[in-house]
């Protein structure tokens, strides 16, 4: 139960010349939590929508467990949906909120009893029962609204940004508890984030979207580790992947990066990938993670032998765990992760070195990655 299954789904607002939503094609396994991530205006909430029934499909087809849902009206559909505003009735206690759909449903008022305290004693809020939600705090209002969607026991869950209006302690907090919760009841769950950090560490599989297109659907570390392109590299990860533009070129049958501040070997797993492009000279898009780059504090020629640039210190910024130093490198901008106790100074120049066994190489022109290895859906 619970399978969902967009066969090239498009939606389109009148007086709009492009879709929100562009060809959706995805199939969601029983069980699975699915995150839609994306900036604003990518269609994911769309999406969301048009799954609940909120939102008219333009053309495609919808499928619920095999069932063709477009034009099932949402209370049909067997789904719960959690909202951003949390969406709770001010008029009514804890209680009246969570059991207002099953009594709707006109479930048995003893059922209704039941499913309510077991709810409330997995949200850990029995003791919130007879309170208004004017009487409750951010968190425990969204408690109160993940309650009423559980208590329904729906086969799908939908969740539009429901922790966006949280403080950020609070937030990773209530992260955990939905993460647990949907391996507990084992429901499809589909859910919309603009945040990056949220969608990597709730979903089995992310959807990543800009402007209504699906980007790349994968596992959180297959998305960070094999992005099919630049838009997923730089929107996942963060601070974001450092992207450097040249050249490759073939010198005595190596393949090298190059431009006019750096020339790296490139390592010989790239060579069948390289060799796929058209030309002599291949203009592209280096690109490296901020884990994946060092510092050695002086620079000298040698370490130009061994893969070293000259990169010009702008600023450091220390989280606590790590630290980050902002470089340039002539027109490149390099951020470097590195350990706090190491500290640079604005203006020194310091010898930066690529592990060239983690860079990413893309079309300069399409943006695409040269290894197509990333599941695309």
């Amino acid at each position: 139960m619970g399978s969902i299954t967009f066969n090239h789904v498009f939606k389109q607002y009148k007086g709009e010349s492009r879709p929100a939503v562009n060809d959706f094609h995805l199939t969601i396994e029983e069980g699975e939590f699915l995150v839609l991530v994306g900036p604003s205006g990518c269609g994911k909430s769309t999406t969301l929508r048009m799954l609940a029934g909120l939102e008219e499909i333009s053309s495609g087809d919808l499928y619920i467990d095999g069932k063709f849902i477009n034009y099932t009206s949402p209370k049909d559909r067997d789904i719960a949906m959690v909202f951003q505003n949390y969406a709770l009735y001010p008029n009514l206690t804890v209680y009246e909120n969570i059991a207002l759909g099953l009594k709707l449903r006109k479930t048995p008022m003893f059922d209704i009893e039941l499913r309510v305290n077991r709810v409330a004693r997995i949200l850990e809020i029995a003791h919130l029962l007879d309170r208004k939600p004017n009487q409750l705090s951010g968190g425990q209002k969204q408690r109160v609204a993940l309650g009423r969607a559980i208590a329904r026991e729906p086969q799908v869950f939908l969740m539009d940004e429901p922790l966006s209006n949280l403080d950020a302690k609070l937030r990773a907090q209530t992260r955990a508890e939905i993460i647990k919760l949907q391996k507990d009841l084992k429901r499809t769950t589909v859910y919309v984030t603009h945040d990056q950090v949220e969608a990597m560490t709730m979903g089995t599989r992310i959807v990543v979207m800009k402007d209504g297109v699906i980007q790349q659907v994968a596992p959180p570390r297959q998305l960070y580790d094999r992005p099919a392109n630049m838009f997923v590299a730089g929107f996942i990860g963060s601070p974001q992947m450092n992207f450097i533009t040249g050249n490759i070129t073939l010198e005595d049958g190596r393949y090298y990066f190059n431009n006019k501040r750096m020339k790296l070997l490139i390592p010989r797993e790239h060579d069948r990938n390289i060799a796929r492009m058209n030309g002599a000279v291949r203009n592209v898009v280096l690109g490296v993670r901020p884990e994946h780059l060092l510092i050695k504090p002086a620079y000298s020629e040698a370490d130009e032998r061994n893969g070293y640039v000259q990169g010009s210190v702008q600023f450091s910024e220390v989280t606590g765990a790590d630290s980050y130093v902002y470089f340039t490198v002539g027109d490149s901008k390099l951020i470097v992760r590195t350990d706090p106790s190491d500290s640079y100074l604005s203006e020194e120049e310091p010898a930066i070195g690529f592990n060239m066994n983690k860079v990413h190489f893309f079309d300069s022109h399409t943006g695409v990655s040269l290894a197509v290895g990333g599941d695309q859906g």
